[in-house]
């Protein structure tokens, strides 16, 4: 019940966000605004922070999500010091992070300045922004570990975005210069990060002791273990998503990356739902493995499964149906045509990786965590280097075929784990319904909206609308989601009462 509520409000907040999300992608591609080299630019600072984040933060935050119901359990608020040195980790990451950072710009010159000079220029400005993100997420893992969970998803979901979005207006009218514009970009996480920090002092649940607590002397060398081997896994995880910008940066250039990135940003919409689920799930799922509720947990991964691939094909339809006619009706660059094709190719690995469930989740909070990161070096040892060669090859969406191939691998790979492990599987005849409503609420108004030639408007919203509705009726003939049909069931009581 916990988390299907805050699954709900949390998934509101980010579609919120992504709504403010999608006016600021729409200043930055629209005509006479952003360059694509300049969009791109904004992209890359995302994909190098999260490198940067991912070298930075020493491993510390999975360790959290494991070990915090033992620290709660057993120790008063005032002398859990699981978050002090969690922090101090970090900082001391971070100290180094500066230093490798500066040993190796000369690399970062030579790879970038002759196709990306742009990002040379700002490159120590990714600094602060990384700062931010490491911070931010320090106390973001400690707020789902609190299962305190809104206010940090409103903050990088919601808020994060309407700053942003201020901050690109204050450029769009000529307020600032594209180099103001970047500065304030590059404090962002910095300024979300204070914000959240106040509310846990203000909920008295900020709490910094330098003494060591008798949880931390039992538990540590089993923390250090975990946080050696899950380091690792943290790297393979973030450069895995991020590779493909860099790698197009540094062989085509910024903007190609701007426009790749446009076609992940609509193909990411697909998971907000994922993420609001998984974040949710973090600290529910650890709980339960510490009580050994073996079943618990595989009816949130059933569950988890078929309310994400219900979602995930609902948008991924939506899109596909009217992702011309978008571009056709909004004053978008015609440069960033070039990214559909990848739009669509991603998408399909966005549905993979949804209809799978939390299953990264389950094994990451389990006594099995090392199988996490043994599964993550396979992922990036097929991902990199068939990245490259797709990209050499293909262009722009050689990366979305590498990643479909690579997330298709993985995700088997953790499934079969689970499956053969503790007899854990998501699938049923419901997934096979559910793949089989899509295809003919998409077939339906395909076909209907390809007669409708007068007005485009009118063409998407009929598209979506039968779309929409087939999924709709056929999510409630087959009662595919328990969900659903228990808040449906719970509205019509409070009706007839």
């Amino acid at each position: 019940m916990a988390i299907r509520k805050q699954a709900i409000l949390s998934s509101i907040l980010v579609y919120i966000g992504f709504f403010i999300g999608a006016i600021n992608t729409y200043f930055f591609v629209k005509n006479g605004s952003f360059s694509p080299a300049e969009y791109g630019l904004t992209r890359i600072f995302f994909d190098f922070a999260q490198n940067f984040y991912a070298f930075g933060c020493l491993g510390v935050i999975p360790v959290m999500y494991k070990f915090y119901p033992y620290y709660k359990d057993n120790l008063d608020k005032k002398q859990n010091d699981l978050l002090t040195w969690t922090l101090v980790t970090a900082l001391i990451g971070f100290l180094l992070l500066i230093i490798a950072g500066f040993i190796f710009e000369p690399v970062i010159i030579r790879k970038y300045s002759e196709r990306s000079l742009l990002f040379v220029q700002y490159y120590h400005w990714v600094f602060p922004f990384a700062f931010g993100l490491l911070f931010f997420s320090i106390v973001e893992a400690y707020s789902w570990a609190l299962k305190q969970t809104v206010l940090s998803n409103f903050l990088k979901e919601t808020a994060f975005r309407s700053i942003t979005l201020v901050f690109i207006l204050l450029y769009y009218f000529k307020y600032i210069s594209f180099d103001g514009f970047i500065k304030l970009f590059s404090t962002m996480y910095f300024l979300i990060f204070l914000i959240l920090l106040v509310y846990l002092i203000r909920i008295g649940q900020f709490n910094i002791t330098l003494k060591v607590s008798r949880v931390s002397k039992k538990f540590w060398k089993k923390m250090v273990a975990m946080q050696s081997l899950v380091y690792g896994g943290v790297i393979i995880q973030v450069i895995g998503q991020t590779i493909d910008t860099l790698i197009i940066a540094s062989r085509i250039g910024l903007a190609s990356a701007g426009i790749f990135n446009l076609a992940q940003y609509v193909a990411n919409l697909i998971q907000i739902p994922q993420r609001s689920i998984q974040s949710i799930s973090i600290g529910v799922v650890s709980e339960h493995w510490k009580n050994k509720n073996f079943s618990e947990i595989n009816r949130i991964y059933k569950r988890s499964s078929i309310n994400l691939l219900l979602v995930a094909v609902f948008i991924y339809g939506n899109i596909l149906l009217n992702v011309n006619d978008m571009f056709e009706v909004l004053p978008i660059q015609p440069a960033f045509k070039a990214g559909i094709t990848v739009m669509i190719v991603l998408g399909i690995a966005r549905i993979i990786d949804a209809g799978t469930g939390i299953n990264g989740v389950i094994i990451g909070t389990s006594t099995f965590w090392r199988f996490d990161f043994l599964s993550g070096v396979v992922m990036l040892a097929i991902r990199i280097p068939v990245t490259y060669l797709f990209i050499v090859k293909y262009g722009i969406v050689g990366s979305a075929y590498a990643e479909i191939f690579a997330y298709t691998v993985y995700n088997i790979i953790r499934f079969e784990f689970l499956r053969r492990k503790f007899n854990m599987q998501p699938f049923d005849q419901k997934t096979l319904f559910c793949i089989l409503i899509a295809a003919v609420g998409f077939v339906a108004a395909y076909f209907v909206g390809d007669l409708i030639t007068v007005n485009t408007w009118l063409r998407i919203i009929t598209q979506t609308a039968i779309f929409s509705g087939v999924i709709a009726a056929g999510t409630f003939l087959f009662e595919l989601s328990p969900d659903v049909m228990q808040l449906y069931y719970r509205w019509v009581k409070g009706v007839k009462e």
